[in-house]
């Protein structure tokens, strides 16, 4: 019994040996799992995180009650928990965040400092994204709020080892301008200690502006890219089974010019 057999389709051939391409398609169907898995861990992250996001907008704690030896970019709770907040906004003293998009289109964060009621202490509050393009003579829209107010807020841990891009503030001119945020440089600026985490405000807030960035922000970047790698070596298996088992190297080529 022969265990290969030959197929046509017009000038397209293809030599097919039954126990060799049911091994290949056992590691086709493999590597194609594993890609998949990998996907099914990245939802199962971001459906985690959307729990505990739900739960926490519940309950948010105020934000005076955190211990401050918490306050640390190694405690993994601190990643996106909502805490409320009362006092009133700064809004002579709003800082302007260069570069950043909504849409495609290029403007700036604005970040309204916040003194809390019940310690006094200095936050910064990141209310969201305004346009750049402003009519001539325009100033740059920042929405101020006005009198106490209560808001509902998120703690933004940055990545480990994220790059901080240094600017020169100039602060002798209101709004001022920066790239990052430099909390000891800011803290500078201000006379004072501020809050270690920037705030980004919930949906509905006093304040908010256009919420520019993920409400959730799990950490999927390497499920996403290790699914990547196991759906392009299945992809790469297919491709070099059908080159080494047919003529299509052959076709794709074309006829051969004599000399």
């Amino acid at each position: 019994m022969l265990s290969s057999k030959h197929y046509s389709l017009g000038a397209f051939t293809i030599r097919v040996n039954w126990p060799i391409a049911a091994c290949i398609l056992f590691a086709i169907l493999g590597l194609g799992r594993l890609g998949l898995w990998q996907l099914d861990r990245a939802a199962e992250k971001v459906a985690a995180q959307q729990v505990m996001e739900a739960e926490s907008q519940i309950s948010a704690q105020p934000i005076q009650d955190i211990p401050r030896g918490h306050l640390n970019r190694a405690n993994p709770e601190l990643q996106n928990r909502h805490v409320s907040l009362e006092g009133e906004y700064l809004n002579d003293r709003t800082i302007l965040l260069l570069a950043e998009f909504h849409e495609t289109q290029i403007g700036y964060g604005v970040v309204t400092p916040f003194r809390l009621s019940a310690t006094g202490e200095l936050v910064l509050v990141n209310r969201g994204w305004t346009s750049a393009v402003n009519r001539p003579g325009e100033k740059i829209r920042t929405a101020p709020v006005e009198g106490p107010v209560s808001l509902k807020a998120q703690i933004y841990v940055p990545p480990s080892g994220a790059r901080v891009i240094g600017s020169e503030i100039d602060a002798t001119q209101w709004p001022i301008f920066t790239r990052d945020l430099e909390f000891d440089v800011l803290g500078r600026v201000f006379g004072e200690e501020l809050f270690p985490f920037e705030l980004r405000l919930t949906a509905d807030q006093p304040g908010t502006m256009i919420r520019h960035w993920p409400a959730v922000s799990a950490d999927v970047n390497q499920n996403l890219s290790y699914a990547l790698q196991w759906f392009c070596l299945a992809l790469l298996v297919v491709t070099a089974s059908l080159f080494a088992s047919s003529n299509l190297w052959a076709l794709l080529r074309g006829p051969e010019r004599g000399s």
